[in-house]
């Protein structure tokens, strides 16, 4: 494992935020790279805030850009809270994430929660407006349809009614803990999100 500090961003000399986790370690005999992260907020703005995602994002590249020069076909998962959506520059250009699968370059990643995401189907809500900021980034040797090693089946939010305010103003959302002060009961103010991976059981 391996922490990395983003320390500065543009106009933000001395910026702290969470460090960016990397761990590698084997899944069922096959090397796995997992990049936990949560990028800065979008406190004061989307807009105002965008540079430091950014800078968050060009981290994270750099780590994967590390991996993947040693070895090419890594397999490798970032994932985490990234305060932006699918479609936002942090992801489409500075993470290189694509959404569609078909003809992925080695050095893109695959985001299967576009799709999801251009469904209408978040991860929180704001507003009556939903976003998708908790995301997997695949690289490309975790696509494909050759389960002789481990690949991606399925990503998906897991928003299960029970995890749902069940009546009010914010019926649907995320039902959270703690809410105006007031004690909820609930799991978080964003729903988990997961992938499946999915191998020939006869390889395992």
């Amino acid at each position: 494992s391996k922490s990395y500090r983003l320390s500065s961003a543009p106009g933000r000399e001395n910026f702290r935020t969470r460090d960016q986790l990397l761990v590698s370690g084997e899944l069922n005999g096959e090397l796995i790279h997992i990049i936990v992260a949560h990028w800065p907020s979008r406190s004061g703005g989307e807009s105002r805030s965008r540079p430091l995602r950014i800078a968050a994002a060009d981290l994270g590249r750099h780590i994967i850009d590390s991996i993947q020069k040693v070895s090419p076909d890594a397999k490798i998962i970032y994932m985490g809270d990234l305060n932006d959506n699918p479609d936002n520059i942090s992801i489409t250009e500075h993470m290189r994430a694509v959404p569609e699968v078909k003809n992925i370059k080695k050095d893109e990643l695959y985001n299967p929660f576009y799709s999801l995401y251009k469904k209408g189907i978040g991860s929180l809500a704001w507003r009556d407006t939903w976003s998708l900021f908790d995301m997997h980034l695949l690289s490309k040797s975790l696509t494909g349809d050759d389960f002789s090693t481990y690949k991606l089946y399925k990503a998906s939010v897991f928003n299960k009614p029970f995890l749902q305010q069940q009546s009010g103003r914010f019926k649907g959302y995320p039902l959270r803990t703690f809410a105006g002060g007031q004690f909820l009961g609930g799991y978080s103010d964003h729903f988990p999100t997961y992938v499946i991976l999915v191998r020939d059981m006869k390889q395992i």
